[in-house]
């Protein structure tokens, strides 16, 4: 399992610098917006959303990663996505709208918070 997180980690942080590039930038917007939506759990279509998203490999592994996350929110995120969020957060090249919705998706019980749609309103317009 260490393994696996050490691997995670280096795919994070070669390819968190394409983040920023417009098919991720989308993407983690509809992250967003389903993440300020969430009601316990994603709807079908957002689950369907997300699936796309975490299966496209030509948009950055942690963008993939908050997608996956999501996709499998039951009332919170599972170990393995809240592992994953961590992994963001810490990784230094991460930019920091990543980190800030890694943390909120990380964090997260049953639905967003008033302050949590607040900040992901003002990071994905």
């Amino acid at each position: 399992m260490k393994l696996t997180r050490k691997i995670m980690l280096i795919v994070l942080i070669g390819l968190f610098s394409q983040f920023s590039m417009a098919d991720n930038a989308s993407s983690a917007k509809d992250i967003a917006d389903i993440v300020a939506s969430l009601n316990h759990f994603p709807s079908d279509s957002d689950k369907s959303t997300l699936m796309a998203i975490s299966s496209d490999d030509s948009l950055a592994e942690g963008v993939r990663a908050m997608a996956t996350a999501v996709a499998t929110f039951a009332h919170s995120a599972n170990d393995e996505g809240k592992a994953a969020m961590a992994m963001i957060q810490a990784n230094d090249e991460a930019p920091d709208r990543a980190k800030a919705l890694a943390g909120i998706i990380a964090s997260l019980t049953h639905m967003a918070s008033a302050d949590a749609k607040a900040t992901l309103a003002e990071l994905f317009p």
